[in-house]
């Protein structure tokens, strides 16, 4: 599954065609796996609000890796809750 960031209006954001580049590679090398696309839109705001909610202080609040660590677990579950296996 990989994300696929686009904008409020539905156009591909900037970072779209780096992902095809990666893709393009992905598939040639591994053709017979399944490449899943899944909306990331508000994630990064969804992970923001979670750690101010549970009560993280500023400090890790403001930390892009451990936000992005979270928003990418909003992104499978809600492919997941989608896509049950």
């Amino acid at each position: 599954m990989v994300g696929l960031p686009v904008q409020m209006d539905g156009s591909p954001s900037e970072s779209e065609g780096d992902i095809q580049k990666f893709l393009q590679k992905f598939v040639q090398k591994y053709p017979e796996m399944p490449v899943h696309r899944q909306d990331e839109r508000f994630t990064s705001k969804m992970a923001a609000q979670s750690l101010r909610l549970g009560g993280a202080s500023k400090k890790k609040r403001q930390n892009k890796g451990l936000v992005d660590e979270i928003s990418a677990v909003l992104i499978l579950q809600a492919f997941m809750d989608k896509n049950p296996f």
